[in-house]
């Protein structure tokens, strides 16, 4: 009987490749790393890059006021259990549930459910 082994980087070829079939950019790391010469990200210890997420939620919510938009930005960036699997979980919801945000529209409040 043989085993064949399967190495991490096998592994994250083949994600990779399913993520870009399914229409998602892969960008190498290195290439927007904090030292590189086109970086998205001002430290290694920053997870999100910032102007990816902005533009993102400015795409999908184009009639939420901007600071509202920014208040959900706010919001991804204080998950901070220190718990990662906690943090891991609560970003999945927000991402798959959306994030609630309030805002003034025609002098009225209103809220929304901003799709990060």
């Amino acid at each position: 009987m043989t085993t064949t082994k399967i190495t991490e980087s096998e592994i994250e070829k083949f994600a990779i490749e399913l993520l870009e079939h399914q229409g998602y950019q892969y960008i190498y790391a290195p290439d927007i790393a904090p030292d590189s010469d086109t970086p998205e990200r001002d430290r290694f210890e920053d997870v999100i890059l910032l102007e990816r997420l902005r533009k993102a939620i400015g795409r999908i919510n184009p009639d939420i006021p901007a600071d509202a938009r920014e208040d959900a930005i706010r919001q991804v960036q204080r998950l901070n259990s220190p718990e990662l699997i906690s943090n891991n979980e609560a970003f999945h919801r927000m991402l798959t549930e959306g994030i609630n945000v309030s805002y003034r529209k025609d002098g009225a409040d209103r809220g929304d459910l901003n799709s990060a």
